[in-house]
């Protein structure tokens, strides 16, 4: 586990791993990191820090990465973007699974709910959900789309139109999931996201 200390018992700790080839190896600017970060920004209402890779579509990479940020750094949440389409060169969820103690399979079904709103070929991504479980600490891992627009449509979720009903983001039931698995409170701005939580798990002001 990291050295560092949390500034409270209640700050969270978020690994983002953007993960491309090109952007990694400098032949374009990452748009992932940015992106998720921007986002991060405008929903969390608790502190957090976040800790930042850059990396190739390597699977042995991806998988040292997420045990970094998870058994070494302590972080809560892993968020990751890019690779998870159907090239071989997309392996982030195989590197994620393989590094996985239970699988959370509604987060990537509601992932692939929200994107086929959009493009019919959201059918072809592969992002998965998991928990990665120590002894001494757990972490939620996400596979997120690539692009700036579907990664806050992803975690934000779709507002009510007049031909669709609103759709839940999948960052909605996150602060719960890591709540369960012995991890910070965290709260949200309701109108960017609004965290879910039982009555009972709800804490008072």
């Amino acid at each position: 586990m990291s050295g560092h200390e949390r500034s409270n018992a209640d700050e969270l700790w978020i690994g983002l791993v953007s993960i491309s080839d090109r952007a990694s190896s400098g032949q374009y600017a990452d748009e992932g990191l940015p992106a998720l970060r921007s986002w991060l920004v405008s929903a969390l209402k608790s502190p957090w820090q976040a800790h930042e890779r850059l990396i190739p579509d390597e699977r042995s990479r991806i998988e040292a990465t997420l045990l970094e940020l998870v058994d070494r750094v302590g972080c809560d949440l892993v968020l990751t973007t890019g690779g998870t389409g159907p090239s071989r060169r997309d392996v982030t969820p195989e590197a994620t699974l393989a590094v996985s103690t239970r699988e959370m399979p509604g987060f990537g079904e509601q992932m692939r709910r929200i994107s086929l709103e959009f493009v019919p070929t959201a059918v072809l991504s592969r992002q998965v959900g998991v928990l990665r479980e120590t002894a001494s600490h757990s972490a939620l891992i996400l596979n997120l789309p690539g692009q700036p627009k579907a990664i806050a449509e992803t975690l934000g979720g779709l507002p009510a139109t007049p031909s669709r009903h609103a759709v839940h983001g999948i960052f909605a039931s996150v602060p719960y999931c890591i709540q369960l698995i012995g991890g910070p409170y965290v709260q949200t701005h309701d109108e960017v996201v609004k965290a879910f939580r039982p009555k009972a798990a709800i804490r008072a002001p």
